[in-house]
């Protein structure tokens, strides 16, 4: 999915200082994001945050859904970075330069890894109720200029216990491994659980995680946690308590903590001004990105690059 907002800041992210060092419980509110103008698809972007940038090498968070709404995101270029695609209900066709074409549904994973660069679109039918989310996973230096790659997983490992069962969409989690290729030690993983169950999942304590409640309401280490806001935890956990309300499911994110500092700026992950500067001039050219054949619409035009050089933000908390 692409960054559609027409004025995106410039966000630095990482570097060794940038992680909470122990255990935290910080409830981060998102923001409400429209895809595709004011008529377009809602979505609730909680990474990054002003507040935590990233959660390991996730740095890029949007939830959307459930809704009534149809995705139509045209062809649009990344770089740096990995989309990583989940459903809870509905169904999205992706495309890409590399030739794939794959229809995504709940419980599948799609992962797009740019590297150097790569080019896709989006788009889910009218008149269906679409729920899921949309996250990116940044590049480590010696992966970003890597040669671009698309992976479908139709069936991923699970993780059961008393109470839940986690899906590991990527990494590992207490010793389930995910098939997706990853490039920084990393968790991804969908969490559920029946009304009234508690559970406790393992956790590596050297990780940074997060929780974001999808459908239902769930405590989560002894916080009250309803879809919309996202629930950083830091680092030092070896475990993660649920407790689930109703009916929940939850996504948890976690990775060692992301030590290089990287650029992101609309669609792009970079390590400076100058690629950035260079990734969008080679996008509005035609150059490098390739063509989606079948793409819907008009590819879309990267917003103009503010008239000072692009300063990177440091992380508030």
């Amino acid at each position: 999915m692409s960054n559609l907002e027409r004025a995106p800041l410039e966000t630095e992210c990482g570097g060794p200082a940038s992680a909470v060092a122990g255990q935290a419980g910080e409830l981060l509110t998102g923001r409400e994001v429209v895809l595709g103008g004011t008529r377009g698809m809602r979505v609730t972007r909680t990474l990054p945050n002003r507040d935590v940038r990233m959660v390991g090498a996730w740095c890029f968070l949007d939830h959307y859904g459930p809704e009534r709404t149809a995705m139509r995101v045209p062809a649009h270029p990344h770089t740096g970075l990995q989309t990583v695609s989940w459903l809870v209900e509905g169904e999205v066709l992706h495309r890409d330069c590399l030739g794939s074409e794959q229809v995504i549904r709940p419980g599948q994973l799609n992962l797009m890894t740019a590297g150097r660069a790569i080019s896709h679109s989006e788009e889910s039918p009218e008149g269906r109720d679409l729920h899921g989310v949309q996250l990116w996973v940044a590049l480590p230096a010696a992966h970003r200029a890597t040669e671009p790659a698309f992976e479908h997983h139709p069936a991923l490992p699970t993780l059961t216990g008393p109470g839940f069962t986690a899906k590991v969409l990527m990494g590992e989690l207490g010793g389930v491994v995910s098939p997706a290729r990853v490039h920084s030690p990393l968790t991804g993983a969908e969490i559920t659980l029946r009304e009234g169950a508690s559970a406790t999942v393992p956790l590596r304590p050297d990780f940074e995680h997060a929780v974001l409640s999808l459908s239902g309401t769930v405590n989560a280490c002894g916080n009250d946690l309803a879809p919309g806001p996202l629930l950083y935890l830091g680092t030092g956990r070896s475990e993660l308590t649920l407790r689930a309300g109703r009916d929940a499911r939850v996504l948890l994110l976690g990775g060692e903590p992301f030590e290089e500092r990287i650029v992101m700026w609309w669609n792009f992950v970079g390590g400076d001004h100058d690629e950035i500067v260079r990734f969008r001039r080679e996008w509005m050219t035609g150059k490098t990105f390739g063509v989606v054949p079948g793409a819907p619409g008009t590819r879309l035009p990267a917003p103009d690059l503010p008239g000072v050089p692009l300063k990177p933000r440091g992380r508030h908390r």
